[in-house]
């Protein structure tokens, strides 16, 4: 088959269409990899701002609510509570996500004589929750019965963000006062050279985007505007 100068210069016009999807295929495929390359780099920021925000986590010096919610998890969460509570700074505590077989005389052995007094007078027990979505429900029901419109919300700081993310999706009427607890068993200094600690980074980071997501996407319930400066997050 013999090709003419013609044809090389204005090559047939199924040619030139196939050129332009090769063309166009490519510029897709270049704008896909630009798009994923952008998302893994904004994934990789956001992680890095999430681990220093918890690393640098402090409690506010004075807080002060008309309630307290701790999440279970550790007994260094509870004594914080109740020691807020002790102190004055609530006048109630939720002890949300209780075992079930946990009663409260059982807690009450695990605490101070000076902490126990509160728990038997001003500290509500919920063995409903099974995970942070279903604290956040337990805690808006409890809020709303006792007619709390600000809590001081009590859980480790690695925890904080997404508590406060749920927290807020399920009471956005309420004024939500962060108090993190730092976990002695992880090395958030140095975050990312130990290896159980940047494991439970990742998946704590992971767990707060999906939280951050549904309640973006999610409306707002019925009755439960949002105040000004509903959300609280201590920082040095």
């Amino acid at each position: 088959m013999t090709v003419t100068m013609s044809e090389v210069a204005h090559p047939p016009a199924a040619v030139t269409r196939f050129r332009r999807r090769v063309h166009h295929g490519w510029r897709l495929r270049l704008a896909l990899r630009m798009m994923i390359c952008l998302a893994g780099i904004s994934l990789l920021v956001g992680f890095v701002d999430f681990a220093e925000d918890v690393r640098d986590a402090e409690p506010p010096a004075d807080p002060r609510a008309e309630g307290i919610v701790v999440l279970t998890g550790g007994t260094a969460r509870i004594d914080g509570a109740l020691q807020l509570l002790a102190e004055g700074r609530a006048n109630r505590l939720l002890i949300s996500g209780v075992n079930p077989v946990v009663t409260r005389q059982a807690l009450a052995s695990t605490v101070s004589d000076g902490l126990r007094r509160v728990l038997d007078c001003c500290v509500d027990l919920d063995h409903q929750a099974q995970d942070t979505i279903g604290n956040a429900a337990e805690t808006r029901e409890w809020a709303d019965q006792r007619g709390f419109s600000s809590l001081i919300v009590v859980t480790s700081d690695y925890h904080m963000r997404r508590s406060m993310a749920e927290l807020a999706f399920a009471m956005p009427d309420k004024r939500l006062i962060a108090f993190p607890v730092n976990n002695p068993d992880l090395h958030l200094a140095s975050w990312w050279r130990d290896p159980v600690t940047l494991s439970l980074l990742v998946r704590e980071y992971g767990k707060y985007l999906a939280a951050e997501t549904r309640r973006l996407l999610s409306p707002v319930p019925a009755g439960h505007a949002p105040v000004p400066g509903d959300v609280t997050l201590a920082r040095p």
